[in-house]
């Protein structure tokens, strides 16, 4: 089904970025129930389930989220990156009659089923809360610093083409068409919903767990909302485990730091300007850094941009001689 976002020139002025844990986190436990997600997620997945099967609440997150996802939980965050306690506190003061609206429409045959909007509503912000500490929150860093990279990358992009450049390389199922983002669905075409963003304006998202998807809030509260795939997910994923071999090539003062650099997304010239040595010597470096498993590089467009894996982050937080 195809969705179109109406935005009148007061939602173009208000047109902005944002990320959000909560979503995150929501939509990490979806893909661990085996609902939706990516096979470039099955790593993490299988390291959660484990944990996810013995939640007390396990039943009730299989219930919320089996489906289609009831709106509540995916509040617009009001800052670019807001925090994921800040995002679960909001979440925590939702109208219950929202709630139970939102459950009715998404779930109309389980809708009776759950308990009152006032429990369900804590029950499911301390399965939240649970699930961020030991799903989520171990791997953040990480995450956090792929999602800033893309906003980073976004917010030029912006600067450079527009809101007509901006949307042009968002995803390819989205379109710009004066005055109207038309996101084409994937399951049932010729059908079309239309959300009216009303003044409020509308929020884009970076998202890894709903990576390759784009996601629309089908019925806002106040902004309308676009989730995309971030770019840059496969610097999450884990490099082969460094040989004794590999890690002997990589000593020396210049590889320590560009270890030492890479703690975030960086594109090689911008490694070469904090390094201080030419871009043609950083990709050396990250040649012999890569052989020994420490650094993971993808490409996006024309740009080449890396990352530490676990194990160069490991190493660099080790004291130096």
């Amino acid at each position: 089904m195809a969705v179109e976002i109406r935005l009148s020139a007061v939602d173009v002025a208000r047109v902005r970025l944002a990320a959000s844990p909560l979503a995150e986190t929501v939509f990490g436990v979806r893909a661990a129930l085996g609902v939706g997600g990516h096979e470039v997620h099955r790593p993490w997945v299988r390291e959660a389930q484990p944990v996810l099967a013995g939640d007390p609440d396990l039943p009730l997150l299989q219930t919320l989220l089996a489906g289609c996802l009831p709106s509540f939980l995916f509040p617009v965050p009001v800052e670019r990156l807001p925090t994921f306690d800040t995002e679960l506190a909001g979440l925590r003061t939702t109208d219950p009659a929202y709630v139970a609206a939102e459950c009715a429409a998404a779930m109309p045959a389980r809708a009776g089923t759950l308990p009152a909007p006032a429990e369900l509503l804590e029950r499911v912000a301390d399965a939240l809360a649970r699930c961020y500490a030991q799903l989520v929150a171990p791997h953040w860093g990480r995450m956090r610093a792929v999602l800033e990279a893309d906003l980073d990358r976004r917010a030029m992009t912006l600067v450079d083409g527009g809101l007509e450049g901006l949307f042009a390389e968002l995803h390819g199922d989205v379109l710009w068409r004066e005055g109207e983002l038309v996101v084409h669905g994937r399951r049932r075409r010729g059908s079309v919903w239309t959300v009216e963003a009303g003044g409020h304006g509308l929020v884009l998202m970076p998202s890894v767990f709903g990576w390759p998807d784009v996601v629309v809030d089908y019925s806002p509260r106040a902004a309308a909302s676009l989730r995309y795939p971030v770019s840059g997910v496969g610097l999450l994923r884990e490099q082969p485990r460094p040989t004794s071999a590999g890690l002997g090539a990589v000593l020396g003062r210049t590889r320590a730091a560009v270890l030492a650099e890479l703690g975030e997304p960086l594109s090689t010239p911008e490694l070469a300007a904090r390094v201080g040595v030419t871009a043609g010597a950083v990709s050396q470096h990250l040649g012999a850094l890569r052989g020994a498993g420490l650094v993971t590089t993808r490409r996006t467009g024309r740009t080449a941009v890396h990352l530490r894996t676990r194990t160069g982050t490991a190493l660099a937080a080790e004291p130096s001689d």
